[in-house]
Parts: structure tokens; sequence; C-alpha cells
């Protein structure tokens, strides 16, 4: 199993990438670089390909929105090329919320516009010349709209690989049947290994029947905040308002992504709680809502024996990846968490 992790820059972006080249030394394999409504990833990619040498830069995620398919290929290949075939494209639908409000555009056929970005992305890549009509892309314009005087161009540089790993953030039933079908890897959210195969099962499966056998086997992260140790036990209370908060408020009442799973997991009571106690403004007993149950098995928190049998839960439900946060006061202490994940993750 690989180590991947997602770069936090809430402390100061430049301290962020030193710990990152502190974290792959000690075994980290994938940073995933987000981009919410805040600094924009490939910036950050960009300046990660400079500092590291081994890890796997990956956007995660970039909306499928807020840049055209052709911009999207263009940034991966430029990255790919920068850190020596080191990138991967990790895409996803984000959510109205951010998608209307911040950026302005109608939030339409995800799944649909996804499935036609990757297909764009992967004939730019293959330096062909671009044709693509679709029912939400139609490249080249057509000549009875603006000049009429595009034509089919292919990228100009020759790429390191012309097959760039492709990542997508999903949760809806169609969505992971659509990223089990053609992509590379899947990020779900409010993982646990013991529901997986209850919210996610049917999709994977449909959409493994219609993928590529020449393409790899779908690589999955998931994962948690990982503490091990004597004593560590408390620290998956850090776990509560991040969760609270997608559960709760990340999303409208009728439309809430993660609601959704977190119920499907086995906690539809609890996810109804969280919410109503959320939108009413009450956060700290949204928190408290929380079920103790699905803090411990949705992390890596723990002694040594603990953790090792999650990372096992993982890997028996199709984790490929480990999908983590690593818990410390400081770079120090949560680059030898990462160390002690490394050796753990060895020893399978």
């Amino acid at each position: 199993m690989k180590i991947a992790t997602l770069l936090s820059y809430a402390g100061g972006f430049k301290e962020a990438v030193e710990e990152i080249v502190g974290l792959e030394k000690a075994g980290l394999d994938v940073v995933w670089v987000p981009e919410a409504y805040s600094f924009d990833a490939p910036t950050a990619m960009g300046y990660l390909a400079a500092r590291t040498e081994t890890v796997t830069i990956a956007s995660g995620i970039l909306p499928i929105y807020t840049r055209t398919p052709s911009v999207l290929a263009m940034t991966a290949a430029g990255l790919d090329y920068l850190s020596d075939g080191r990138a991967m494209l990790g895409l996803g639908a984000s959510g109205p919320q951010v998608i209307e409000g911040f950026h302005g555009l109608p939030y339409t056929a995800p799944v649909a516009k996804t499935r036609e970005v990757i297909e764009i992305c992967r004939m730019v890549w293959r330096r062909e010349k671009l044709q693509h009509m679709g029912d939400h892309f139609t490249i080249p314009l057509p000549q009875d709209k603006g000049t009429g005087l595009g034509k089919p161009l292919k990228i100009i540089n020759h790429l390191v690989k012309e097959d760039i790993p492709i990542a997508i953030a999903s949760l809806g039933p169609k969505s992971v049947e659509t990223t089990a079908e053609i992509a590379d890897a899947w990020l779900p959210a409010f993982y646990t290994p013991e529901a997986a195969d209850a919210v996610w099962g049917e999709s994977l499966k449909a959409g493994k029947k219609l993928r590529d056998p020449n393409r790899a086997v779908l690589d999955i992260f998931a994962g948690g905040a990982v503490g091990i140790g004597a004593g560590m036990e408390p620290h998956r209370e850090k776990g509560r308002a991040g969760a609270a908060l997608y559960i709760g408020g990340m999303g409208a009442r009728s439309k809430n992504f993660y609601n959704d799973i977190f119920s499907k997991s086995g906690y539809a009571e609890e996810a109804k709680l969280v919410q109503d106690l959320y939108l009413s403004g009450k956060k700290d007993a949204a928190a408290a809502a929380i079920p103790d149950d699905y803090l411990a098995k949705s992390s890596l928190i723990g002694e040594e024996a603990f953790v090792t049998d999650r990372i096992n839960a993982l890997k028996e439900s199709g984790v490929t990846t480990l999908n983590v946060s690593f818990i410390g006061s400081d770079p120090s202490e949560r680059i030898h968490q990462c160390e002690r994940l490394k050796n753990l993750v060895e020893k399978l």
C-alpha cells in the first residue's frame, strides 16, 4: 500500500511545502493539493515539483467547471513535464455552493461532463488533433458560432507520458460507477471499510464491468488521521468539527452529498441530527453528535495493534493507498508518524 496526504497550508504555504519534503523522505508517496475557494492548486503543484523528488503530485481536486477541458489537459501535461512524470490530475464536480456561489457557473450534468473532460484530456495527451463532438463540449467551435475560424489543433509539446493518471473524487452512485469505469484512481469521502460495500459496492461492480481491460486496477484512496502510539485515542476527537462541517453544513439541506454517504454508512439518525443542529447554528452540538464509533473506524489513531487492524481492514475492502493526515503539534512529530505508518505498511 502507498501513503498519501493532503497539503495543508493553514500554517503558511511555503512551510507546508517544507513539511512535504520531510514527509517524502519519511515514506510519503502522494501529495494532494487542494482547491476549493482558496489558492489555486496548479501554482502550488509547480512549486512542489521543484522542491520534491519522488512523490506523485496530484490536484485534489480541480473542479471540472472552472477550466476548459483543454486547459485541464495542458495543466497536467505541464506539471508532468516539470516533475519528470510525477503528475496526477485529480478531478471532481465540487458542489453547487462553490461552483455557483464562488465561480458563478451553473452546476449541471456533473457525471456526463466529467466523462467528456476525461475523453478530451486523453486525446490531448495522445497528441491527436482535438476534435470532440459531445453533449457538453464541442471542439473546435462550430463555424456558425464565434468567428468560424476554429480548426483542430494538437498540443505542441511532446509529453513525458501520454496517459497521465486521472483521479476522481466522486460520491453518488452514478458518479462512482463512472469513476470505476474510466478513472485511474478514486477518492471517496467518509469511507469506512465496514460500510464501503453497502454504500458503493454495486456502483463499483457496475463500473468495473465496463472498464477497459488494458487499464490498471482502480487505485482507491482512503484512510484517516494517523496517530500511532499509547494514549493517542483522545486525538480522535479532533475529527468531530470537520465531520460536522461536511455532514451538517457542506451543502443545502436538500443536497448534501456527505450527509447522504454518512447516512448510508449506518448512521442515518445521526446524519439527520448533525445536519439539524449544524444548520440551526449549534455547531458544537453537531460536533458532539458525531458517534464515537465512527471516529474510531474512520481513523488510524491508537495503539500499534489497533492501527494495524484498521490498515488490514482497509486493504481487505479494496483500498490500495492510505489517504491520511498526521497527528502532531509540529512537523517533526507528523514526520515521525509518517515513518511509523510506513513501517507498519511494510510489515503487511
